[in-house]
């Protein structure tokens, strides 16, 4: 795959992890108090957190653009705990408490960031970009 079409396909994960956690952490807010969560998650933590996360997503792709892989995959691997994290609240309650369009929220989120992972992954370990940083090509 060339590099052009990684980061077409880059954008397009981040795109759908930025849609998938918007819903998920808007339907969090709204319904703060439905959601089991630590004590410590307030209404305003979970809309500044996806602000930051979101942040380091935005910021990973264009490290990776750039070809500044490394720090591309620090910032990109940070964004994608935003989805995984999401399952976290089933450590928080059982899963009968959850209403069918929390879980789906809660799963779209985390397959959404596994995904995005997976791609990180890929790039540094089976296509191994980061060689374009030192000149090199494999």
């Amino acid at each position: 795959m060339n590099n052009q079409k990684n980061r077409t396909l880059l954008l397009a994960l981040l795109i759908i992890n930025a849609i998938s956690t918007i819903l998920h952490y808007t339907d969090n807010l709204i319904n703060y108090n439905k959601y089991p969560q630590p004590n410590w998650i307030t209404p305003n933590s979970i809309y500044l957190a996806w602000i930051g996360l979101t942040i380091f997503g935005i910021i990973g792709y264009l490290f990776y653009v750039k070809d500044n892989f490394w720090l591309a995959y620090f910032c990109l691997v940070i964004y994608s705990i935003t989805g995984i994290s999401s399952p976290g609240h089933y450590f928080y309650s059982v899963q009968h408490v959850f209403s069918g369009k929390m879980h789906l929220l809660i799963w779209t989120d985390a397959i959404a960031g596994i995904s995005l992972l997976i791609f990180i992954l890929r790039s540094a370990l089976i296509l191994k970009e980061w060689y374009k940083e030192r000149g090199v090509n494999i």
